[in-house]
């Protein structure tokens, strides 16, 4: 089965050469409450085996220590492992610098040396995020999608994490803001990441359901652990599947859905979920991009 998903692109002509600075997508994305050191091993591993997947399909660029984008050579691959496996890292690698492809990886990572970043950012968490194509959902398909999730983040001690479609923006500039607050409050399964703002204030808060919700300690054990968790749901589409014994994943249906509310379909089963959640639910306190606090409320409370 292969979902319909409405096409959400801002494309801009830069010397006769097409740019898109925004596109649909697919994005994996997992929060972990560890310090950035703990973890390194195991994200660098999660980033191999992405880059495997991925195939023929390759990272290309990277942002360096100046903030600026790098080929990613043989230089900056020894860049890339240095960042990563150090005490705390802050990563953002991707196809081309210059235009979104669904291909990207980002993370946001503190070390447990920073005390003075800790006390003032006490919900400081690590955050990773992998993206996909839209094209994969057709080719390899929801199922691989499904079991790459899975995979990247079965050595993560992970918090909490999801999976399904997103809108990946390249840079958030002023003309985005419309088509973005229409595109995001028609459409609710769109999510709109934010790993910069998530990895500082997240903490032991969820995000909104996604497709597919991993959830695990503190939040799991406080909803009944899987048995209490599955005796919340009662959408035939809904299943949770125990990872471990503190961990599970939420499938909310075969395929990511986007949803339309003009057409009606608000997705009940997202919602449902969203209700079961409520309480450990994250609300942004701050504006951000181009939407004001309220805005931003309002669409973090989308299913509710």
């Amino acid at each position: 089965m292969t979902p319909r998903v409405p096409e959400v692109r801002e494309t801009i002509d830069i010397e006769g050469e097409s740019v898109v600075l925004l596109r649909e997508g697919v994005s994996i994305a997992f929060y972990i409450r560890a310090p950035h050191e703990e973890i390194a091993p195991a994200l660098w591993r999660a980033l191999e085996r992405y880059r495997q997947a991925i195939q023929p399909r390759q990272l290309g660029w990277y942002v360096n220590y100046s903030g600026d984008w790098q080929p990613l050579d043989a230089e900056g691959e020894a860049f890339l492992r240095t960042r990563l496996l150090g005490s705390s890292a802050f990563l953002e690698v991707r196809a081309r610098p210059d235009s979104v492809t669904g291909i990207a990886f980002h993370y946001r990572g503190q070390g447990s040396a920073l005390l003075d970043f800790r006390k003032d950012f006490p919900h400081t968490i690590c955050a990773v995020e992998f993206w996909l194509p839209i094209e994969c959902l057709k080719d390899p398909g929801a199922e691989w999608i499904r079991a790459l999730a899975l995979d990247l983040g079965r050595e993560l001690p992970w918090s909490s994490g999801h999976a399904g479609l997103s809108l990946e923006v390249g840079a958030w500039i002023q003309s985005l803001t419309p088509l973005l607050r229409e595109k995001t409050l028609r459409h609710p399964g769109f999510d709109l990441p934010r790993m910069k703002k998530l990895a500082l204030y997240l903490g032991s808060q969820v995000r909104p359901p996604a497709w597919l919700t991993f959830l695990g300690p503190p939040v799991l054990a406080e909803l009944g652990g899987a048995e209490g968790l599955r005796s919340r749901l009662t959408s035939p589409t809904t299943t949770v599947q125990a990872l471990s014994e503190d961990r599970v994943v939420v499938s909310l249906g075969p395929v990511p859905e986007a949803g339309d509310l003009e057409a009606g379909d608000t997705l009940p089963h997202y919602r449902e979920l969203a209700r079961v959640l409520e309480p450990w639910l994250y609300a942004h306190p701050y504006d951000w991009g181009g939407f004001s606090k309220e805005e931003v409320r309002r669409w973090e409370r989308r299913f509710l």
